[in-house]
């Protein structure tokens, strides 16, 4: 089937496909993978709107006849050879699927709305965002993912090849990625949603993600997701993950606020605990990033506003609590934390809509 997706001679043209993808936060994490990019445990996440990657991927015959990609790669505006050449690595993967890729030169340009690899998941924004890109190029020679299901699916796989947690980035609200018997259709290959087992409070929900630091991560997540292959407490986790799952789904769906809090958190920290316990062991918390920790729990006894954190793989913390609570909140991260933050910088988001086409 796939090696029919050569384009005829005489349709080979040029054009512009342009698509923004946000990231997203797990709430159950991914950290251990096996196989070509298949997650240990099912994990599941929240998807924001305003931490996006905007991929313009613009294309043209090739002048002469070459195998292989002929790619030209932007990011913020500048050329960027050390991107250029993963995002090259990936689409070479994806020549048996996607052959018509080596009859075309390729210009990408990327611009992130939050800093790049800080633990914001900029590779889940930037490879679903590049996916859907070359799913609607697949549509515009082919024809072949006028269905919405379809395309979407197809957009999750091809994110996952790039970076797992990408994959949770197609679809509007929440997502899961990874075979379990709690979702129904759900798939190692690829995310599907879970939008609509979301009790109303979580659908305006807000994650104000806090800027400790915006340096590159030290130790980065495929590396990180290497080392469990060694950790003394993989198996224990994975089995963990799964009950956790099933308690938060039912969290999710009833409202209960206060389980989604107490199984965030204990992500998160978990998350952390794991790269502590690696060989060798690392850290991506900061010292600013306990004091916020701390903080939030505070503000939360002394309030008994249900206000929670979580954590990606850095150092930046998410702070995650409802829509109506939003101006004390605000207040409170002014008042008390703002100092604590990188040129006092937080991205205010909540849970969106899922990507958009430009």
């Amino acid at each position: 089937m796939t090696s029919t997706l050569i384009i005829p001679q005489e349709k080979l043209e040029s054009g512009v496909v342009h698509w923004q993808s946000p990231s997203n936060i797990a709430i159950i994490k991914y950290w251990g993978k096996h196989g070509i990019q298949l997650p240990q445990n099912p994990s599941l996440s929240f998807t924001l709107r305003n931490a996006l990657t905007e991929t313009k991927l613009s294309y043209a015959p090739k002048e002469s006849p070459t195998s292989g990609i002929d790619l030209d790669f932007w990011f913020e505006e500048q050329q960027n050879d050390v991107f250029g050449a993963k995002v090259t690595k990936y689409l070479e993967q994806l020549l048996p699927t996607f052959p018509f890729l080596e009859q075309l030169s390729l210009k990408i340009e990327s611009v992130n709305s939050f800093p790049h690899s800080a633990g914001i998941a900029s590779s889940a924004s930037s490879m679903s965002a590049l996916a859907l890109c070359l799913c609607s190029m697949e549509d515009h020679f082919f024809g072949t993912l006028g269905d919405d299901t379809v395309f979407d699916r197809k957009a999750s796989n091809l994110a996952r090849l790039g970076s797992g947690s990408a994959s949770r980035s197609i679809f509007a609200g929440a997502a899961v990625w990874g075979q379990t018997d709690l979702v129904e259709g759900s798939s190692d290959e690829y995310a599907v949603s879970v939008e609509n087992r979301l009790h109303p409070i979580f659908k305006t929900f807000h994650d104000d993600i806090l800027i400790v630091s915006d340096a590159e991560k030290p130790v980065s997540s495929r590396a990180g997701h290497a080392l469990m292959n060694d950790n003394p407490y993989a198996n224990t986790r994975y089995k963990q993950a799964n009950q956790r799952l099933k308690d938060l789904l039912n969290a999710l769906e009833s409202g209960d606020l206060e389980k989604f809090g107490e199984i965030t958190e204990n992500e998160a920290l978990t998350l952390h605990g794991l790269m502590m316990t690696s060989n060798p062991s690392y850290l991506l918390m900061e010292p600013k990033t306990i004091s916020i920790i701390q903080a939030i729990r505070r503000y939360r006894k002394e309030t008994n506003i249900p206000v929670y954190f979580t954590l990606d793989a850095g150092p930046n913390v998410h702070m995650l609590y409802t829509e109506e609570h939003i101006s004390s909140v605000r207040g409170f991260v002014h008042d008390e934390l703002a100092n604590l933050l990188h040129e006092g910088t937080y991205i205010p988001d909540f849970v969106g809509e899922g990507p958009e086409e430009v």
